[in-house]
């Protein structure tokens, strides 16, 4: 598949050669920033530029102190600097020093604009991890025009949310159309198992949301539209399935659960679906659910989630509850799961195919580490170092891409070598 559609995009300019840093990890002493910094140490000590030079990086952020600490837990001795998103002209004088910044500083909606702004009108290339769907297309809707014109890359969701998804369609619909000839009409995601903690930024961004969708109605409109990220001027119109509640799938038979990552991978999907120039086609349609056993126990379990993860959205939509659970019961800021858990975490998620001529496919996608976490920072760090290695500002240019759109099979490659990840087609 093609992973460039825009044929009118201005000339850019390749600034690389005159910044210092391939990447810089914005916001390293958040919880998955550590994670990230520990990986991209391990990773680009043996690491080197195609001219055969070393990979050069840093870490940031606002806190010198936090930075500092960190940086003697590394292996290895990155440089710091310190950028904070309430000073515009620390942030523009970091992301003019380096071809991407990594940013994990969330609650996004809070903190993430200011960032995004610096990268779009610098031309830096940029990726997060932000499960938050209102913020990419408040951004979108901002920024667009700024980023295609400094060729800033601004690839939003390169974690958990949205990679496994997104790559996940993109690899079915390369291998159905290898095999059949054309693109899958309907791919089912579903969750087969996984294992993982969460930690409190995750709830801090998950928070943030639920208060903007409680307090603003037009807010709960866009979380409803399944092509809230597409902004061409002909969005298909085909109304897409959403497993809100218990179902029992008959040809897997299995019952099935609300996913709730759902909202934001559906969007990015078909999102990427825009950006190929709809090569999954115009009528496609894809949903995301959790996977429950057969029987009593598989029945009663998807009642349970869904039963749950209703009340949770309820309860954080409203102000006193939304507070009591932070403040008592839900993990705080910082925290997250133990080094053990991240390393003993996985998952595997099926992608089941179908095309308009009945022939189906089955890809199986899977990570060896907690997804969140231990796999998120992975595929974070090896995204980043995608778009500065491997994918060219004449091949794809600036503006808002997602990742199959803008680094496809050779993010894949990258995945499957350095991160855990695999994507395979397989049986059923």
């Amino acid at each position: 598949m093609s992973t460039e559609t825009d044929t009118t995009k201005p000339a850019q300019q390749d600034t690389s050669d005159n910044r210092p840093y391939a990447v810089i990890l914005y916001g390293a002493t958040s919880f998955v920033g550590q994670i990230t910094a520990h990986y991209l140490t391990n990773f680009l000590s043996n690491a080197k530029n195609k001219d055969g030079s070393k990979v050069t990086w840093a870490i940031a952020g606002r806190d010198e102190e936090k930075l500092n600490e960190l940086q003697s837990k590394l292996e290895s001795k990155v440089d710091i600097i310190i950028a904070n998103s309430k000073d515009s002209a620390s942030l523009d004088e970091m992301t003019k020093q380096t071809q991407v910044i990594i940013s994990t500083v969330g609650p996004y909606l809070k903190y993430g604009e200011p960032l995004i702004k610096s990268c779009a009108e610098n031309g830096t290339d940029y990726v997060d991890l932000t499960g938050e769907a209102i913020f990419i297309k408040d951004m979108m809707d901002k920024y667009q025009d700024t980023a295609k014109q400094s060729g800033a890359r601004i690839v939003n969701s390169c974690g958990f949310d949205s990679i496994p998804s997104d790559l996940g369609v993109y690899f079915t619909q390369t291998k159905a159309e290898e095999k059949f000839g054309e693109a899958c009409n309907v791919i089912h995601m579903r969750v087969k198992a996984a294992k993982g903690g969460i930690s409190g930024g995750t709830i801090a961004s998950m928070a943030t949301i639920f208060e903007e969708v409680g307090e603003d109605k037009s807010r709960r409109q866009q979380v409803a539209n399944p092509y809230l990220l597409n902004d061409d001027t002909d969005v298909p119109n085909v109304r897409q399935d959403n497993v809100s509640k218990p179902e029992y799938d008959s040809t897997h038979k299995r019952w099935l659960a609300p996913f709730v990552m759902a909202s934001i991978n559906t969007r990015i999907v078909h999102r990427s679906n825009q950006l190929l120039g709809y090569e999954y086609g115009r009528d496609f349609k894809y949903d995301e659910a959790m996977w429950m056993k057969d029987g009593v126990k598989g029945k009663l379990s998807s009642y349970a989630m869904s039963a749950g993860l209703l009340g949770f959205a309820t309860a954080m939509m409203i102000k006193p509850s939304r507070e009591l659970l932070s403040k008592h019961v839900l993990p705080k800021a910082g925290t997250g799961p133990s080094k053990d858990e991240q390393e003993n975490g996985y998952f595997d998620i099926r992608h089941f195919g179908q095309t308009a001529k009945n022939d189906t496919i089955t890809v199986k996608v899977t990570g060896d580490k907690d997804p969140g976490y231990g796999s998120t920072s992975r595929m974070l760090a090896q995204a980043a170092l995608c778009l500065a290695q491997d994918i060219s500002k004449e091949d794809v240019g600036g503006g808002f891409w997602t990742p199959a759109s803008a680094m496809g099979d050779k993010l894949i490659a990258r995945l499957e070598e350095h991160s855990g990840l695999s994507f395979e087609v397989i049986d059923g």
